[in-house]
Order: C-alpha cells, then sequence, then structure tokens
C-alpha cells in the first residue's frame, strides 16, 4: 500500500515540477499562468445550486477551445481553493472520463454550450479511482509546495528590497 502512494506521489511531483508556481501565491495567478501555458482561456464558475446538491463541489468541463473549472461557492475559501486545485490536477494529468452523464451535466453548467461540444467533463464524486487520487495528491502537494515557499518568504524591508531589485536574498548557509 505505501509502494502504490510512494509511486502516485512521484507521478504528482513529476506534473507539479512543471508547473510554475506564481510567488506570492493566488489562485488567480496561477489559473492566468495555466491558461498561458496551455494556450486557451481558463474560466472559473460558482457550481449551480442543482449541480452542487448532487454531491458534486467541482467539475473540469474542457471543449475545444476552452477549460471551465466550476466550484461549490458556499463552502470557506481554503475549501474553495482546494477544489480548484483538484481540477486543476485533472487538467495537467489531461485525465479523461467520468461517471457523469455529459449531456445533463453540461447543460446544468453551461445551459446554452451545446452537449457535443464537450470533450471532457470530470466532476468530484469519489476517491476510489487512479485520476480521482491523482488529481487529490497534486492538490495536497501543491497546497503543501505553497504553503512552505510562503513560510521561507522574507517579510518586511527585506521583501520590499527583494522585489523593487527583482532579486532573493539567501541566507548565507
Amino acid at each position: 500500500m505505501l509502494k502504490k502512494y510512494g509511486r502516485l506521489q512521484q507521478r504528482c511531483e513529476s506534473v507539479l515540477n512543471q508547473l510554475s508556481v506564481p510567488h506570492p501565491f493566488a489562485i488567480d495567478t496561477l489559473c492566468q499562468e495555466l491558461s498561458a501555458q496551455r494556450q486557451r482561456p481558463l474560466h472559473l464558475h460558482p457550481l449551480p445550486q442543482q449541480t452542487a446538491q448532487n454531491s458534486i463541489c467541482g467539475v473540469w468541463l474542457a471543449t475545444e477551445t476552452d477549460d471551465h473549472i466550476f466550484f461549490e461557492q458556499r463552502t470557506s475559501r481554503v475549501h474553495q481553493e482546494h477544489i480548484l486545485l483538484h481540477e486543476i490536477g485533472h487538467m495537467l494529468f489531461d485525465h479523461h472520463g467520468t461517471d457523469l452523464d455529459h449531456g445533463k451535466v453540461s447543460q446544468a453548467l453551461l445551459p446554452d454550450l451545446s452537449p457535443q461540444l464537450v470533450q471532457r467533463l470530470l466532476g468530484r464524486t469519489s476517491y476510489t479511482n487512479r485520476q480521482e487520487q491523482e488529481a487529490e495528491m497534486l492538490a495536497s502537494l501543491l497546497r503543501i509546495r505553497v504553503s512552505q515557499s510562503a513560510a521561507r518568504a522574507p517579510h518586511g524591508v527585506l521583501a520590499r528590497l527583494e522585489a523593487a531589485l527583482g532579486a532573493r536574498a539567501t541566507d548565507g548557509r
């Protein structure tokens, strides 16, 4: 079992190492960078209430030209960010398929969008399959990486000096 999670963590770390994480971290900035990297717009939307009532708290919907992430807004900001990071995990792993009814769910999310245009629809419903485990682990590892970076970041005068110079001071070790 530990070996399985070790391999899962290695796969996630490999994907994370390809990602440019903004400093200081902001979910909106990360989404802008992902949009530029993927060369396609990334739109964030609150999850419609009727979809949220079906135990779904996040969905990644990809069309031929755009990515859409829907997230539960009636929860804490930290939980919202985790949902977004989870769905970003699906994007970064380029996951396919779901057990959700594409037409029904996509119509609830984007009623003006033809169901035939939906290429991928991944909803966050359980963590028993590999895709969900990868997305969840990636979200958790990214949150840890961001937290560690913030803890090491200088504050006060040193932070302002670094920002002005566009350089990072070292602690001399």
